[in-house]
């Protein structure tokens, strides 16, 4: 393994597809001039699994050997890539956040009149609702460029996925055009494809908007840090069955879920994310508006 100054001598083609591949550079041997990591190396390593590099990824090695003080685990480049954007998020972005509280039953009788030849996920309801309303509100579907706003006249959704090594977000193009069994197709398709490591960059790249959901870990509520140069993100907590006071003032256990939007202030006022989520109640509470 060659270095110059302690980093690793590797061509650029040969750190696209590390990165792309999640693996770590350090510890593989370079057979290309002057000991340089290129193209093959890599995909040798990846042919012959973890076992061809000495430091393992962050995500394959998750506990400290027996016998050992502590193990040093090499950040993979998308590890790397979190870290950045995460600090250029939680620093200068000026954030403020939204809760609200919708109910699910109407999302939950159209689950079950679709049947299972049509089943969708609440998920799947959530993300049309999100793409559709965003189409109304191009004010919260932007980018924040320094010294100017781009408001996008497309919706492309980001949805965070949890992979073993980090948090990636690919992105459903023209959301807000597409069926919701379109959406539902595309979501899982996505998501395998980034815990299978075999994304394309231009697959997780060009979102105008995100979408984070934890409800599957039963966790009710929750902020999510804003993707640069995004001015909002949607975090999505889990549906609980709630008692809730019905107009005839009785008491009914309902679906209910908690959102909660993080906005970059220096683009949208609380009253425009306000009504953002307004837009987004009357989707999720009505989803026959998203099948018209």
């Amino acid at each position: 393994m060659a270095t110059n100054g302690g980093r690793t001598l590797s061509s650029p083609l040969a750190r696209r597809i590390a990165g792309e591949r999640g693996l770590a550079l350090a510890g593989l041997a370079g057979s290309g001039p002057g000991g340089r990591i290129i193209k093959r190396d890599i995909e040798a390593a990846a042919a012959a699994g973890p076992a061809a590099s000495h430091q393992q990824s962050a995500g394959s090695r998750r506990h400290v050997e027996a016998g050992t003080e502590y193990t040093d685990v090499a950040l993979t480049q998308i590890r790397k890539t979190i870290a950045r954007r995460l600090g250029e998020s939680i620093g200068p972005i000026p954030t403020f956040y939204l809760t609200a509280e919708f109910d699910l039953e109407r999302a939950a009788e159209l689950r079950a009149a679709m049947g299972d030849a049509f089943k969708v996920s609440f998920n799947d309801i959530i993300l049309k609702a999100t793409a559709t309303a965003l189409a109304l509100h191009p004010e919260v579907n932007a980018h924040w460029l320094g010294d100017h706003i781009r408001y996008w006249g497309r919706v492309h959704l980001g949805m965070a996925v949890a992979t073993d090594d980090g948090l990636i977000v690919p992105v459903i193009f023209d959301a807000d055009k597409k069926r919701l069994s379109e959406i539902s197709a595309e979501s899982k398709a996505l998501a395998q494809r980034a815990r299978d490591r075999k994304l394309k960059p231009e697959e997780f790249t060009g979102s105008t908007f995100s979408v984070s959901n934890l409800g599957m870990m039963q966790i009710e509520q929750f902020t999510a840090i804003i993707n640069p140069p995004e001015v909002g993100i949607l975090a999505i907590g889990a549906i609980e069955d709630k008692p809730v006071k019905g107009a005839d003032g009785t008491i009914q256990f309902r679906k209910q879920l908690r959102v909660t939007m993080s906005c970059d202030h220096r683009a949208v006022d609380g009253a425009v994310g306000a009504r953002f989520l307004q837009t987004l109640r009357r989707m999720i509470e009505n989803p026959l508006m998203l099948v018209y």
